[in-house]
């Protein structure tokens, strides 16, 4: 039997992005001043919060293809500060309720939406109508029927909308995509992962109010395990069966706190997946025909580390963030669809949807 030949990182990383853009978007989505040489495109962060100013606006002083052009926010003295901080011009302010009016602003071609889960479905559909490109921060929505209202909508305006899954830009990620997806080391047999992290922020915080976030651990740091067992296998989940554990019920009364699962996947492999808001957990380890591989931290915004049959990946960590920003605005000048558009995010909510089906019933749930 003929062997199939080796693929090398560099060249799965290469041919993932090509692939990722064979999909061709409508050429309505291009406009001259996409198309003009050396032209950044301008995003607005929708929503100020501690991931759009720790992490999105620095990375945003770090791209080459866009740049931080506006803000909505409903807290005037962010507004101010940040104006000052980024040099934003006052015309390119919004808050809530001249939201809308972005439509006529030719500074901003992208909308980055970094609000409480719940307002996800709304802000991306009004951006869509506005005439704005869109990413979304995950979890894309509350339930996968609203992810699909996302999608449509922003295929109507005829947008492109993408899903804030910063890892598939990470070159240890993309290693651990290339040695399951190309079986480098033979057929992946187990995946164990988890993600987590002890909470003791405000006991009033959004993410622990079901109304706001959707749920607890699973929703917020649950959704990269499921993620890391689908891109290291790169199938989808069959069947899922899930419990939980609530430790601190007083301040998870109305959200997950700690949830474990085993997901079936057509390919037969045993894939255990954990998440909490109660331990410190990042993690994804794979065992396979010759041998393991592994991430930890797995799930982090920077030092990420890997093991090959025990031996270091030797792999330099990046700016997450500013790589997943600058490919979608590449993807909005060349008219491509991203790598990871909305349905990415549909597929992890369905799986999430069917987890909490499963915390109900106590029985093996199907998803999709």
């Amino acid at each position: 039997m003929k062997q199939a030949p080796k693929t090398s990182r560099r060249d799965f990383i290469r041919k993932s992005s090509v692939l990722a853009g064979a999909l061709a978007v409508s050429p309505a989505i291009l406009s001259a001043a996409y198309l003009q040489p050396g032209k950044k495109l301008g995003i607005a962060l929708v929503g100020l919060g501690g991931y759009a100013g720790g992490q999105l606006a620095p990375a945003l002083q770090q791209t080459k293809n866009c740049y931080l052009a506006g803000i909505v926010t409903g807290t005037p003295a962010k507004a101010t500060d940040w104006a000052a901080k980024y040099n934003i011009p006052k015309k390119n302010i919004y808050n809530y309720q001249t939201f809308d009016s972005i439509a006529d602003n030719p500074d901003i071609d992208i909308i980055y939406v970094v609000l409480p889960v719940s307002m996800h479905k709304e802000y991306t559909i009004r951006a869509a109508r506005a005439g704005k490109h869109v990413i979304c921060e995950k979890p894309m929505a509350l339930n996968a029927a609203d992810c699909r209202e996302m999608i449509a909508a922003c295929k109507k305006a005829n947008r492109l909308l993408s899903i804030g899954y910063r890892l598939h830009f990470e070159p240890h990620t993309q290693e651990v995509m290339r040695l399951g997806q190309k079986q480098i080391l033979g057929k992946v047999t187990e995946i164990a992962t988890g993600n987590g992290f002890k909470y003791t922020g405000d006991p009033n915080a959004w993410r622990l109010k079901k109304a706001l976030a959707g749920g607890g651990g699973l929703m917020d740091m649950g959704i990269y395990a499921i993620q890391g067992a689908r891109y290291t296998l790169g199938r989808e989940p069959l069947a899922v069966k899930a419990t939980q554990e609530k430790t601190r019920p007083e301040l998870f009364s109305e959200v997950d706190e700690t949830v474990f699962w085993e997901l079936k996947f057509p390919g037969g492999q045993k894939v255990t997946g954990k998440s909490s808001y109660n331990n410190n957990w990042g993690f994804l380890r794979a065992k396979v025909e010759k041998g393991s591989f592994e991430l930890e931290p797995a799930y982090g915004y920077d030092g990420l580390d890997g093991k090959v049959n025990g031996k270091p990946m030797n792999i330099p960590n990046i700016n997450q963030q500013a790589a997943q920003i600058d490919d979608f605005a590449t993807c909005v000048r060349l008219g491509k669809q991203s790598r990871v558009p909305g349905e990415e995010g549909e597929k992890d909510m369905k799986v999430i949807d069917a987890i909490y089906r499963s915390l109900d019933s106590g029985k093996w749930e199907n998803i999709g």
